[in-house]
C-alpha cells in the first residue's frame, strides 16, 4: 500500500467519526435500493441539508457511490428533475497498524488449492510456485524491490552486515498460526519480487527473530 493509498483510507474511516454521518451509511447499506437524500434525512432524523452534506462527504470518501433517477416514474417535459441517490460501494476499505495484508495470503492460498484440484500437483508445491509468480508481477510492476518491501508494508531497513531486514511481517497472525507454510510462502514471494525487480533472489532468505519477518535479505555479492 502506498502512502496515498493508505492516506485515503485513514481519511476515510476518520469521516466515520461523525456519528450522523455513520448512521447515513448504515442506512444506506442496509437500503434494498439506492435511497435519495429525503428518505434518508427521515430514516437518521436529521434535516435534508444535513443528510446531503454528509452524503456527498462519504461519496468523496469512496464509501458512497451516487446514481441520478425520477423516482416518479415520469419521463419527458414537466417530469421534473432526477433525484441524487446514494448506494454503497463495493470497495473494500481497512488500515491496520501495523500493515497487515491477510487478502494476499488468502488469494494466494486459494489460487493454489483450485490449481491443485484442477491438475493433482501437490498443493504446497503449487502454492510455492503461484507465489513466485506473483512476487515477480509485483517485482516487475514496481520494478524496485525496495518499492515492493515499502509498499508491501515490510519495513526494510539495512543491518549491520549490509543486508536488509524487515521490520513487520504483513501476515504475522497466520504466520504465529501457521509458521511453516506462511514463511514458506513468503519466502517464495519475495524470492519472486527480486526476480522481477532485477535483484539476485537467492538474497532473500529464512531468518526468523523475534519481532520481525521471518525473511531477510543477505548483502550483495560481488
Amino acid at each position: 500500500m502506498t502512502p496515498l493509498v493508505r492516506d485515503r483510507q485513514v481519511s476515510a474511516i476518520a469521516a466515520l467519526d461523525d456519528p450522523v454521518r455513520s448512521a447515513l451509511l448504515e442506512l444506506v447499506s442496509r437500503s434494498d435500493s439506492p435511497m435519495s437524500r429525503d428518505a434518508a434525512a427521515e430514516a437518521a432524523g436529521v434535516t435534508r441539508r444535513v443528510a446531503a452534506g454528509h452524503l456527498d462527504r462519504l461519496v468523496a470518501e469512496g464509501l458512497l457511490a451516487v446514481t441520478f433517477r425520477r423516482l416518479t416514474g415520469r419521463t419527458g417535459p414537466g417530469a421534473g428533475r432526477p433525484s441524487k441517490l446514494y448506494q454503497r460501494t463495493a470497495t473494500e476499505i481497512a488500515v491496520t497498524v501495523p500493515p497487515r495484508h491477510y487478502d494476499l495470503v488468502a488469494d494466494l492460498l486459494a489460487g493454489a488449492v483450485e490449481e491443485s484440484d484442477r491438475t493433482g500437483a501437490p498443493a504446497r508445491q503449487t502454492l510455492a510456485r503461484t507465489a513466485r509468480e506473483a512476487g515477480r508481477r509485483l517485482g516487475a510492476d514496481e520494478r524496485s524491490l525496495d518499492a515492493v518491501l515499502e509498499s508491501g508494508g515490510f519495513e526494510p531497513k539495512a543491518d549491520e552486515v549490509g543486508g536488509v531486514v524487515l521490520g513487520n511481517c504483513p501476515f504475522h497472525r497466520l504466520a504465529q498460526r501457521h509458521t511453516q507454510l506462511v514463511c514458506g510462502l513468503n519466502l517464495e514471494l519475495l524470492r519472486g519480487a527480486a526476480e522481477g525487480s532485477g535483484e539476485e533472489p537467492a538474497r532473500a532468505i529464512l531468518d526468523p527473530a523475534p519481532g520481525r519477518c521471518c525473511v531477510r535479505f543477505a548483502p550483495e555479492t560481488g
